[in-house]
């Protein structure tokens, strides 16, 4: 019984991340209006804030898999002029789009319903974030979706990636991440890189497109 809950849960886990988008759509739904993500609902203090404030520069931001819109809603309002949130889960997004009522932010943030895999964007951005949705990028697609995406930022745009190298057991690496960051590392050019000595490992890494010469 136990060999078949592990089983279950893998494929499951696998179809949120690498589905057919409603597949994974539906998933997430079903997710996100019960109570399971309720626990990532208050993310205040993050590491991914200080870079955020920092490169946003009062200028714009795309958030792809924006989830219940933590970032939306927590990083100062000061820091940004816009913000689009793009996630595949209508319920997420729900959630996303009630705190920004609550806080005022309606004129600020707005929000997209799409797999963020396929999303075009129709303008250019100071800061494109990827915070966990890193995860659900397949390896063989994570150049392909950045130099995508590299092509809506503004010419002194950044990418912010956040994620969690590790897990919460002393010394556990997710080699598929790490794999993930050396990919990036070689590819792009670097402007930070900072990996948190707490449980998970949480990285912050920010990088841009290598200039042409």
């Amino acid at each position: 019984m136990y060999i078949v809950e592990r089983t279950l849960t893998f494929v499951r886990g696998f179809l949120m991340s690498y589905g057919p988008s409603n597949i994974k759509k539906a998933l997430w739904d079903k997710e996100f209006s019960g109570t399971k993500w309720d626990f990532i609902d208050n993310t205040v203090g993050d590491c991914v804030y200080p870079p955020l404030e920092k490169y946003a520069q009062g200028g714009d931001i795309l958030d792809l898999g924006c989830g219940p819109g933590n970032t939306a809603n927590e990083l100062s309002a000061d820091a940004y002029r816009t913000y689009i949130g793009v996630d595949i889960s209508e319920a997420a997004l729900a959630k996303a789009v009630k705190r920004t009522a609550d806080s005022g932010r309606a004129e600020k943030n707005s929000f997209v319903c799409s797999d963020f895999l396929g999303y075009t964007p129709t303008k250019e951005f100071d800061i494109i974030l990827l915070r966990e949705s890193m995860y659900h990028i397949p390896y063989g697609q994570v150049l392909e979706i950045l130099e995508k995406y590299s092509k809506s930022l503004k010419k002194s745009g950044v990418f912010i990636v956040r994620l969690f190298a590790g897990d919460h057991r002393p010394g556990k690496i997710k080699h598929r991440v790490t794999r993930k960051l050396e990919l990036i590392k070689r590819e792009f050019d670097i402007v930070e890189s900072r990996q948190y000595e707490s449980p998970g490992l949480p990285t912050v890494l920010v990088f841009r497109p290598r200039s042409q010469s």
